[in-house]
């Protein structure tokens, strides 16, 4: 019997599948009665579980990264849907297939790694193409870059999601580099190749998306500061005699460091030369729009001209009149 998936529930459906516990909370009510609040993916989407009355020791079996079979029925509540569970437990892994919940990226990765390639191949001072050229002939890296995703919950949270973020933002860095000719474009595509690289050791993401211990403690900002730290000691060497300006270096570490703009969203430095506020902005946009799309295409209430509310962005999102 062919399974349904997340995308495909409606009110009122009732559920016996499994899904990816992507995340396990245990809360209290005011009674002071325990009830489980779970996040259950797959491939197709996300939905919220909520099961009531339960215990410590009914809820220890299993936890978040495990593939869970679940019984519930879905309901609307203030916009979207939810499931009511009344069974939740872990599954062998003869009851299910893999694939059902490996988030696909939107796009092919091999073609954006060619175009990345493309971009920093395109550089023109020779010493910092050698550097982007290092980053390219580390393959364990290249690996990392096209498999991670660039978030948890937010943007392009899902495996080939941080290179599908930093090749379109280097397109739209090179474009506005046309229009804003003052720009240095080399600074730039180097920036924008960098800024997010240390979630490759930020998050890990087999099977479900979460952040490492080195993440949790240094943040890929930092993470990123330390690879481009090696990658200039490996070309340097290439280089020999030829040195890195030092007014280069400090430009590109403290675009990485200032990308998320002010200090209140976790940024050590704000932008202070051009590159890094465009930088800024252009991923601000990347991130936000794509955020945008995606809550409503996922958006499991057709009926509805509207997304549920988002406590993330402070909204929810027309989403237009169904004409059909």
């Amino acid at each position: 019997m062919p399974r349904t998936f997340v995308k495909e529930l409606s009110d009122g459906d009732t559920v016996n599948e499994f899904f990816l516990l992507a995340d396990k909370q245990l809360r209290a009510n005011r009674n002071a009665d325990l009830y489980l609040l779970a996040t259950l993916r797959d491939k197709t989407g996300v939905i919220s579980g909520l099961m009531w009355n339960v215990s410590e020791e009914r809820m220890q079996h299993f936890s978040a990264g495990d593939i869970v079979h679940v019984k519930g029925k879905v309901q609307l509540y203030q916009g979207g849907l939810q499931m009511i569970v009344t069974f939740i437990d872990t599954a062998p892994e003869s009851a299910y297939d893999a694939e059902d919940f490996q988030i696909k990226p939107q796009a092919n990765v091999g073609p954006l790694l060619d175009q990345l390639k493309e971009l920093l191949g395109s550089i023109k001072c020779e010493k910092l193409r050698t550097l982007g050229q290092c980053f390219l002939s580390d393959q364990q890296l290249l690996d990392d870059l096209c498999a991670a995703p660039a978030g948890v919950k937010a943007h392009h949270a899902y495996q080939g999601g941080l290179i599908e973020h930093i090749v379109s933002m280097a397109q739209v860095a090179d474009r506005l580099c046309d229009h804003y000719p003052s720009l240095n474009r080399d600074l730039l595509l180097l920036g924008v190749l960098m800024h997010d690289l240390g979630k490759v050791r930020e998050l890990s993401w087999d099977p479900t998306l979460a952040y490492t211990d080195e993440g949790q403690l240094l943040g890929h900002m930092n993470i990123a500061v330390e690879i481009l730290n090696e990658k200039l000691a490996v070309a340097r060497a290439e280089l020999g005699s030829k040195d890195f300006d030092t007014e280069d270096v400090l430009r590109l570490k403290h675009m990485i460091l200032s990308h998320h703009g002010t200090h209140e969203f976790g940024s050590p430095r704000v932008p202070m030369t051009p590159e890094a506020i465009v930088l800024h902005h252009i991923d601000n946009l990347d991130a936000k729009l794509h955020e945008f799309t995606r809550a409503i295409e996922d958006d499991m209430n057709k009926d509805s001209a509207w997304t549920p509310y988002s406590p993330r962005i402070e909204r929810k999102l027309f989403k237009g009149y169904n004409n059909e």
